[in-house]
This record gives structure tokens, sequence and C-alpha cells, in this order.
């Protein structure tokens, strides 16, 4: 496995949240783990930075510690409304140009914006900017309600717990979902949710207690071998099929095919990296039915075959 090197741009005001959740996925050792990255810091002017929590980092590296980098990574950018210089929008151009992939957290995404990354792309932010990075930028192609978006070359998230979600998507595209799921893990984060899910859940102030899907998404990720069609998930949860699809769209902003299809494509992966079963079982074993299923689905949503994945990210890799 070859390390990959990510470098935060930190910016006066830097929110330390964001960048505290891009160190401990990319820049922490854990036990049991290979390291498969090297993280470092670098800001316009090196020396303090003031942060939003009222006290200042030392940052010791400028802006050309980004030409070196595999990833460039902005956890935000709080004082948006007063333009960047023009040092660092060359740097994240001179970045792109060069092939880095360029990351941006919360309101991150609005330098990326400025500096001509996300014209005429798919981007989104925290729901709360979304409707003025929409109005500053109208060749962006905002999307309000996702959690991230990854379009290869670039991508964005919402803020808080959406930054650390397009980190370890991240992390799983570069190393695989078992490294993912180990650092995962050692950060006590839930499964890996999906960039198209939804930043908030619209039905958080109306949704009582007993109408969580939780219990169905545990049910049926125990089951993904089976046939699990929308009447038997109904049926589980004691629901019509379209209040299901509607509790769906509500807690996940996916449907239950979409959901479920997510969870087998995930648990192929995993076998993919941790054994060497042939993809004629793999495919049974996770409710895909053949091969050449599996092979259309994974491509849809992993952008590769199965046999690709298993040589990049095999256990004996």
């Amino acid at each position: 496995m070859s390390v990959h090197r990510v470098t935060a741009l930190v910016l006066p005001r830097q929110s330390t949240f964001e960048l505290a959740s891009a160190a401990e996925v990319f820049g922490l050792s854990r036990p049991g783990l290979r390291d498969g990255y090297a993280f470092a810091v670098c800001t316009e002017r090196p020396g303090p930075v003031p942060t939003l929590a009222g006290y200042d980092m030392l940052v010791g590296a400028d802006l050309t510690a980004l030409d070196a980098a595999d990833t460039v990574l902005v956890p935000g950018w709080h004082d948006r409304a007063a333009p960047a210089s023009s040092a660092v929008l060359d740097a994240l151009r001179r970045a792109h140009g060069r092939g880095a992939r360029v990351v941006a957290i919360c309101s991150g995404t609005f330098l990326l914006a400025e500096a001509g990354l996300l014209a005429h792309r798919r981007a989104t932010t925290h729901w709360r900017l979304a409707g003025e990075l929409a109005t500053r930028f109208p060749d962006v192609l905002v999307e309000p309600d996702m959690l991230y978006v990854d379009l290869g070359d670039v991508a964005t998230s919402a803020g808080t717990a959406a930054g650390i979600d397009l980190c370890l998507h991240l992390a799983r595209t570069d190393h695989g979902a078992a490294y993912a799921a180990h650092v995962a893990r050692h950060m006590v984060m839930p499964p890996h949710r999906e960039g198209g899910q939804l930043q908030y859940s619209t039905d958080a102030l109306t949704e009582r207690r007993s109408e969580s899907l939780a219990p169905l998404l545990d049910w049926a990720t125990e089951r993904l071998h089976q046939p699990l069609t929308l009447d038997v998930l109904a049926a589980r949860a004691g629901v019509s099929q379209r209040t299901l699809a509607r509790r769906f769209a509500g807690q996940l902003g996916v449907s239950p095919g979409r959901w479920l299809l997510q969870q087998r494509v995930a648990a192929a992966r995993a076998l993919l990296e941790q054994t060497d079963l042939p993809v004629e079982i793999v495919a049974d074993r996770v409710g895909l039915s053949s091969a050449t299923n599996l092979r259309r689905r994974f491509h849809a949503l992993v952008h590769t075959t199965p046999a690709a994945y298993r040589r990049s990210f095999g256990h004996g890799h």
C-alpha cells in the first residue's frame, strides 16, 4: 500500500473541528493498521494562525507544501466574504492542474468555487450556506441536501459530521473498505454513509422514536444474502410500502432499493478484500444473484470491476 500525501491548507480564523476531523482520519497511526497517509498542514504566511476557538495554531509550512500533495484539503473557510489572496487561489489551481485531488469541507467549498474549480460542476456545502453559494457562484451546480459530492479530482462536503463522512469515503477510495472501516471503528463512528444521503433528517422533528429505521436496517444488513424485496422490508417494519419509502426518503435520502444495493456492494467490497472467493460466490453471499449482476452493480457504484478492485485492495496487496 503506497502512502498518500494529504496537505491541509489552513486560513486565518480556522475552524478547529474540520481540521481535527481530517487529521483524525489522515494523520494518526493506529494499532494494527499500516499507515496509509502522510498528513501535513500549511498556510499562506507561516506562523500563528488564529482559530475560531480563540487560540492560535502555529503552522510552519507555506503554500509550497501543496506542490508535493496528492490531496489538498481545505478544512473550512470562515472569512469567505473577503476575496481570497491570489497566492492561495494560484496554489490551488496549480495543485489541481498537476493532478492533485482537491477537497473542501463545509465552507471550504467557497474557496474552491472562487478558484474556478467548481465551474459547471456539482458541489455541496453546509445546508445553511447553500443559498449563498448558489447566489455568489451561479455557475456551480449546488446540491444543498447531500452529505458530500466526490467528482474524483474534486470533492466537497457539508459541515460537521459530513466532513468525517467524506474523509472516510476518501480513505475507502484510496485504500479499500477494510482500511476505512478500521479507522471508523477507532473513531467510534457509525457505518459508512453514502454522499447522496440527506445532511439531516427531514422528519427529525415529527418522527416518533418507534418510527426509526435503525432496527430494520440492522435486520436487513444481517440478511443481505436473502431476497429482500420492498414488500419483505415493509412487512418486517409493519408498514405499507409507501410509508416505508417515505421514511427512507426522510431519514436517509435514498429509496429502500438504493440503500439495499449500497449495502450489498459494500459487503461485496469486504469479501473481495478479505477472501479469495470466486466472484460468483461473492455475488451469492451478498444477494446479487450472479457474477454478471455483481459486476454491473459494482461498476455503477465503485466505478471499477470486482477483479480490478481485488487486485488493488485484496488481502495479498
